[in-house]
């Protein structure tokens, strides 16, 4: 399937820029590919040239004043001779502009080619908004829940990867997230009650099902996440779900809300719950926004089912977006009983940033 690749070559000049001559100076390389010129000016605001090729690929130049030069060409080819005489047009761009400048460029940087409308999405935004182009090579799985866009994607370097409604979610490398998110070794689940919040992959349900607890219950309310990860991210999950009921574990499928709500009024208690179900809202309006009450709502749930010396464990965000998780920290002194925290950051590699991770616990009264 052809793709659309838009290719960038920019400039920083040292000087102010001379927009007639890099035009003029340029015009060659442009006409040698057969590609039609139209030029648009502005007395203080610089240039504008376009050029378009007859086979449909074009090309933009914009001339800054004060030294900005910028070059995009766009061409819809996949095949290797296409991406070559871009390649080669860009290369004389390049050796075109050091003639011009003769020395005055500061700054040139060529990146690789954004691929638009390709089979296979590559480009994911981090949490703090950066976008990072994955290596992509197949779509293992794409449907739609009744509540959300499941991908599973196959990279390189991570393995296959869940993406749930456009986030990721975690990678088959992602080892150190759910060790985190249990406690990093540092905690005794043997012959313990464990009840799981989400963690529809099976990540943490197969870690803890090897520490001996008790029983542990995990709660996904979306059935399709665990049927495509139970045969997608097996180096994830194992075989903790190809059955709902194991040893010591089972696995509701259910909106943990109500879950919680029963267990509280039936006084059931547990020794750890670890809520996988959502990372901190980057919005920072907790007043106003929906996530912040769904996650308050968890939160005080979750206290109402705690032992008194258990431990709740969740992700927070980004180790980026401050203003987010102290926000996320404010909320936890507002519970219905007072908790203290502490918090970990770890390098989870298939988010390509540093995540925060919570540990709470409920305070100690004397």
């Amino acid at each position: 399937m052809a793709a659309a690749r838009h290719y960038t070559l920019d400039f920083q000049l040292s000087a102010k820029a001379d927009g007639d001559a890099i035009l003029k100076g340029l015009q060659s390389v442009f006409e040698e590919q057969a590609m039609t010129e139209t030029v648009h000016s502005w007395e203080d605001h610089g240039y504008l040239a376009t050029y378009v090729n007859k086979n449909g690929s074009f090309a933009s130049l914009r001339i800054y004043p004060h030294g900005l030069v910028l070059m995009d060409v766009q061409s819809y080819s996949n095949d290797l001779k296409g991406r070559e005489e871009i390649d080669n047009l860009l290369n004389k761009l390049e050796e075109r502009m050091k003639e011009l400048c003769q020395g005055s460029i500061g700054r040139l940087k060529r990146l690789p080619a954004l691929v638009r409308g390709g089979k296979i999405d590559k480009y994911w935004p981090t949490a703090d908004g950066r976008l990072v182009e994955y290596d992509i090579d197949e779509v293992v799985y794409d449907e739609d829940s009744p509540y959300q866009n499941i991908k599973i994607l196959h990279s390189k370097q991570f393995g296959n990867i869940l993406i749930l409604s456009g986030d990721v979610n975690l990678a088959e490398s992602d080892l150190a997230y759910t060790q985190a998110i249990m406690g990093s070794g540092k905690e005794d689940y043997t012959d313990k009650e464990v009840l799981i919040l989400g963690g529809g992959d099976g990540g943490i349900l197969y870690e803890i099902v090897k520490l001996k607890p008790k029983m542990v219950t995990m709660v996904e309310i979306d059935q399709m996440v665990i049927d495509g990860c139970k045969k997608y991210m097996r180096k994830t999950c194992g075989d903790v779900l190809d059955n709902l009921k194991g040893e010591c574990y089972q696995v509701l499928i259910e909106d943990c809300i109500p879950v919680l709500k029963r267990y509280a009024k039936e006084g059931r208690m547990f020794d750890y719950v670890i809520n996988d179900l959502t990372a901190v809202p980057i919005s920072t309006s907790p007043e106003e926004d929906s996530t912040w009450e769904f996650l308050r709502l968890i939160l005080d749930l979750s206290m109402k089912v705690l032992k008194h010396d258990g431990k709740y464990f969740t992700q927070g965000n980004c180790i980026n977006l401050t203003e987010a998780l102290t926000l996320y920290e404010e909320q936890l002194s507002r519970l219905y009983c007072p908790v203290e925290f502490s918090k970990e950051i770890v390098c989870v590699p298939s988010y390509m940033e540093l995540w925060v991770f919570y540990t709470v616990w409920k305070k100690t009264e004397f």
